[in-house]
């Protein structure tokens, strides 16, 4: 059993708790002891959407797979920002002006490039051979150094505030967190992230991926 697998990952999942689903799957239907299942990307517990899981030989790929471009649907919230840049952390009140459109455009087409970006601190980094977020939720002082990510384009702008949503194709490395708590920057108002899904990696596309709790042996065999 070797190849990939594409999963649509619901919110409240880990992309851990996908490949325990999988292997543990896997060991009931073949009696293997330790399959080899891994993922090829981490989404967010409150993400949703397209994740690549290797089973087999295909572990050794890993990597291959996680430098591949990615294309996300993004919607923020723009008034606020959250410790974590999403929906889990402690929101602060920035600002109740309200962005023109024009203004919205403008900043997103800012970081439409190669950009610096710098990652949440609330991210899986390691720093010091510790992770950041780990580093973060003990109160630990967390510095991370910007570094090039490139967006490569911003589409399908929707705008009533204070909510934008956005359609965004970006490298491999770009923190979409970090993307939308540097455009509340720049209009000034504060923003973070509240929703995701990923709906391509690479030529892989959400369209093709199976949903997790309707995953059944006849699916893992084609791996």
């Amino acid at each position: 059993m070797d190849g990939i697998l594409l999963i649509d990952k619901p919110s409240g999942w880990t992309s851990f708790d996908v490949v325990a689903r999988v292997r543990g799957q896997i060991k009931r239907e073949t009696g293997l002891k330790k399959p080899k299942v891994g993922h090829t990307g981490t989404l967010d517990p409150l993400a949703t959407g397209l994740l690549i899981i290797v089973v087999g030989s295909y572990c050794k790929r890993a990597e291959e797979f996680s430098k591949l471009d990615k294309v996300y649907e993004v919607t923020l919230k723009l008034g606020e920002t959250s410790t974590t840049g999403d929906n889990e952390g402690e929101k602060t009140k920035i600002s109740d002006t309200q962005p023109t459109l024009e203004a919205v455009e403008a900043a997103l087409e800012a970081f439409t490039g190669e950009i610096m970006q710098t990652p949440p601190i609330y991210s899986a980094i390691k720093v010091g051979g510790q992770r950041a977020y780990k580093l973060a939720r003990e109160g630990k002082e967390v510095k991370l150094e910007p570094r090039p990510v490139t967006i490569y384009s911003i589409t399908e702008v929707e705008y009533t505030y204070p909510e934008v949503k956005f359609t965004c194709k970006v490298s491999s490395g770009t923190y979409i967190r970090s993307l939308v708590d540097d455009i509340g920057k720049q209009l000034g108002v504060g923003a973070y992230m509240s929703n995701l899904r990923r709906t391509e990696v690479g030529g892989y596309s959400i369209k093709d991926a199976h949903e997790i709790q309707g995953l059944d042996f006849a699916i893992l065999l084609q791996a």
